[in-house]
């Protein structure tokens, strides 16, 4: 596995990339955004810890630029650890998110769970495409598209589709779905469910039907 590592102090680069190593990973560094969106252009890596607080361009840009053309599982390091930080790097499409100060081991084992995790979305994408009546997910592609029309989902809209149609039928509650698609280790609250699927239900216009409010409880996916 290549990891990317971006981080403008060299101390907190090299313990990382002695970790990386030590299981038979290939370390790179980038001392800040600008950085890292460069080497992403010109190289392929199978993940990237990136800092938010950097000099040039911070974390949060350079995920935002590296996701217009590539698609690597990203794991934020920062030190601030507000949920309005997290809740939108998740919008942006980061896997997880690890508040500084942190143990090298633990980040070793968010990186691997990141990747058990990718893992399992690719086989569940063999399916490709799902189709209920004019509401059509393309798995493999990430795309949705209502009567034909191709749906703008920001990167957690989709993953909370992909998630509902996964579990078609079952009774979510919001901590499930809390724990299950934001991270274990995200604490938010049954608001942060309910604006993004008050959002996702906006963008799947008549098919919001298929989104059932069970009240005192959750929601669930009925087709």
């Amino acid at each position: 596995m290549k990891v990317l590592i971006v981080d403008d102090e060299e101390m907190i680069r090299n313990v990382l990339k002695e970790y990386v190593e030590f299981e038979g990973n290939e370390a790179f560094e980038a001392g800040d955004g600008m950085e890292a969106v460069r080497m992403c252009r010109d190289n392929d890596y199978d993940m990237i810890l990136m800092d938010v607080m950097m000099p040039k361009l911070d974390g949060f840009s350079a995920v935002k630029e590296i996701k217009k053309t590539k698609d690597i599982p990203v794991i934020m390091l920062s030190a601030r650890g507000e949920e309005y930080d997290k809740l939108f790097g998740f919008e942006i499409g980061v896997d997880d998110y690890v508040t500084k100060p942190f143990s090298p081991k633990e980040v070793m084992a968010r990186i691997n769970a990141v990747t058990k995790r990718r893992n399992a979305e690719k086989a569940e994408e063999k399916n490709d495409v799902v189709q209920f009546e004019g509401l059509v997910i393309d798995m493999a592609g990430r795309n949705v598209y209502v009567d034909g029309e191709k749906a703008e989902l920001t990167p957690k809209e989709y993953e909370i589709l992909f998630y509902f149609v996964k579990n078609k039928g079952i009774a979510l509650t919001r901590e499930k779905l809390l724990m299950d698609v934001w991270g274990f280790d995200f604490y938010g609250d049954d608001r942060t469910v309910d604006t993004h699927i008050k959002m996702l239900r906006s963008n799947l216009k008549q098919y919001r039907k298929f989104i059932v409010t069970l009240r005192g409880l959750g929601y669930k996916f009925e087709v």
